[in-house]
C-alpha cells in the first residue's frame, strides 16, 4: 500500500458504509452460540481446529470457538445440491475461503439481532472449570469425564437468577444432555435450543430448558424459560480513585457510544484507565472505530483494502465535546481472544502512540468480511480483504505483538496497573 495511506492522518469522515458487518463473520460465533452478552464465556483464545470447538453455521471457519474447519462444508456444489444446501453454502463451499461462512435466513437473523444487542437465552455464561477446582470435587469429579462445567456468571433479572442458580454451580445436564467434558460451545447450543455438534438459530423465546446442577454436593433441578435478553458489551468498574476498567466483550451496536459515555461521565478526568480487550472477538467495525475515537482526537485508525481498492477509516471528534480524550494515560489489556475489531483498536491505539499494550499476542484474524445475500434468502459471507494498523502492519496471521508481554490473567492485570501507575506519573 503507498505510504500515503498511513501518514496521512488527517481527521476526515471515516467510510464506513461498506463495513457495517465487515467483522460480523468472527461476531457469529458468539451470535450463533449466545456467547454475547450474559450466556456463555465462549470467546476466549483456542485456535481454529482444536479440540475445543464445535461449529458455527454450515461454513468454514469464522471464529476461535465454535468451527468444524470445513470438515462437514460440501466442496462439490453438486454434493450440497444433493444434501439440500442452501445457494449461501454453496457460494461458500466454492470459494475454499478460510474465514467464510453461510447462513440460513434465520441464522442471519440471529446474526443480526444480536449485533443489534440481544439474544435468546437463560442468562448465564458458564466456563470449563480450572484443574484446581475440579480436583476439588473428588468422587463428583471422577463421575464425569473431562473437565467440569461450571456457571460463571448469572444475569441480573435473568431467567436463571429468578430461579437462584447461582455463580459457581455445577451444571451436569441440559434438557438431558451430559455436558461434563464438552466444548464451552455446545454447552452454550444446549442453553440455546440449538444443534451441540453445528449451532445456529436458537429456540424461540418462551420455550423451556431444563437444567441438573450441583451445589456443595447437593442436586438441584431447575426449568427455565427462554427471554430474549439484551447484551452487556460494555463493563465499568472503578478499581480505585485513579483507575478505571472498561472491558469491551464485543464491538456491538452502540458499544462505542457506550465507551465515550463513560469516558464522560464515570472516569475522573485525570485519571487512568485500562482498557480491556481480552477474549473480543471482534463485531461491527464502526463500533471499534468510535471506540477508538473516544481515545484520539481524530486521525487515521486503519487501513483496508476492499476486492483491491484501498481505503481508510479515521476517527470522528466527539460531537458533544468535552475534556482532552488525548490526555488520560490509557493501557490496553489483550490476549490470544483479542480477536478482529479488537485487534483493530488495539492496533490502532499502539500506532499512535495513544496506549501501552499489555498481555499475549493477539489472535491474528485481520481479514475482512461482507455478507452476499442469497436469491433463496440465505446469506454467504465472503473475505474481500485486509486490513493494517496506521503504521502499515498487516494483522492477518501475525496478531497485534504486546508492547508488554505478559501470561496469566491475574499477572496481566497487575502488570498493566503498574504501568498505568508509571503513566499516570508521567502526564
Amino acid at each position: 500500500m503507498p505510504g500515503s495511506w498511513f501518514l496521512d492522518t488527517r481527521p476526515r469522515r471515516s467510510r464506513r458504509g461498506a463495513l457495517t458487518v465487515v467483522f460480523a463473520g468472527v461476531l457469529a460465533t458468539g451470535a450463533a452460540t449466545g456467547a454475547l452478552g450474559g450466556e456463555p464465556t465462549a470467546l476466549g483464545s483456542v485456535a481454529p481446529g482444536s479440540a475445543a470447538h464445535g461449529g458455527t453455521g454450515r461454513g468454514a471457519p469464522v471464529g476461535d470457538a465454535a468451527t468444524d474447519d470445513g470438515k462437514n462444508t460440501p466442496r462439490d456444489p453438486r454434493e450440497a445440491r444433493a444434501r439440500g444446501a442452501d445457494l449461501a453454502e454453496i457460494t461458500v463451499s466454492r470459494s475454499g475461503d478460510r474465514w467464510s461462512a453461510a447462513y440460513t435466513a434465520r441464522e442471519y437473523e440471529g446474526l443480526r439481532q444480536a449485533l443489534d444487542g440481544s439474544y435468546v437465552g437463560v442468562g448465564i455464561s458458564v466456563r470449563q472449570a480450572r484443574a484446581a477446582a475440579r480436583n476439588a470435587e473428588g468422587a463428583a469429579r471422577r463421575a464425569g469425564h473431562g473437565p467440569a462445567v461450571t456457571v460463571d456468571r448469572v444475569r441480573s433479572g435473568s431467567p436463571a437468577d429468578r430461579a437462584g442458580i447461582r455463580a459457581g454451580d455445577r451444571l451436569r445436564t441440559v434438557d438431558g444432555h451430559k455436558v461434563t467434558g464438552r466444548p464451552v460451545t455446545a454447552v452454550v447450543a444446549l442453553l440455546r435450543g440449538s444443534d451441540p455438534d453445528a449451532p445456529g438459530g436458537a429456540a424461540a423465546p418462551g420455550t423451556d430448558v431444563t437444567l441438573r446442577l450441583t451445589r456443595d454436593g447437593k442436586a438441584l433441578v431447575r426449568t427455565l424459560r427462554r427471554e430474549r435478553l439484551s447484551t452487556e458489551p460494555v463493563r465499568v468498574q472503578r478499581l480505585d480513585d485513579e483507575v478505571t476498567c472498561i472491558k469491551v466483550g464485543s464491538f456491538t451496536h452502540g458499544s462505542g457510544e457506550q465507551v465515550r459515555e463513560a469516558l464522560r461521565s464515570r472516569v475522573p478526568e485525570d485519571g487512568g484507565i485500562l482498557l480491556d480487550l481480552r477474549g473480543n472477538a471482534g463485531g461491527l467495525v464502526e463500533e471499534a472505530v468510535t471506540t477508538a475515537s473516544a481515545f484520539l482526537d481524530g486521525g487515521l485508525v486503519a487501513t483496508y483494502d476492499d476486492h483491491g481498492t484501498q481505503r481508510a477509516l479515521y476517527a470522528d471528534r466527539d460531537p458533544r465535546g468535552g475534556s482532552d480524550v488525548e490526555r488520560r494515560p490509557v493501557v490496553v489489556l489483550v490476549d490470544g481472544g483479542t480477536m478482529s475489531a479488537a485487534e483493530l483498536l488495539a492496533g490502532a491505539l499502539q500506532d499512535r502512540g495513544r496506549a501501552v499494550v499489555v498481555g499475549s499476542r493477539t489472535f491474528g484474524k485481520g481479514s475482512v468480511q461482507m455478507p452476499r445475500p442469497q436469491s433463496d434468502g440465505s446469506v454467504a459471507e465472503l473475505t474481500v480483504g485486509h486490513y493494517s494498523t496506521p503504521s502499515g502492519r498487516h494483522v492477518e496471521g501475525r496478531g497485534i505483538a504486546p508492547d508488554l508481554p505478559v501470561s496469566g490473567t491475574g499477572e496481566s492485570l497487575a502488570r498493566a496497573r503498574k504501568v498505568l501507575s508509571g503513566l499516570e506519573a508521567r502526564s
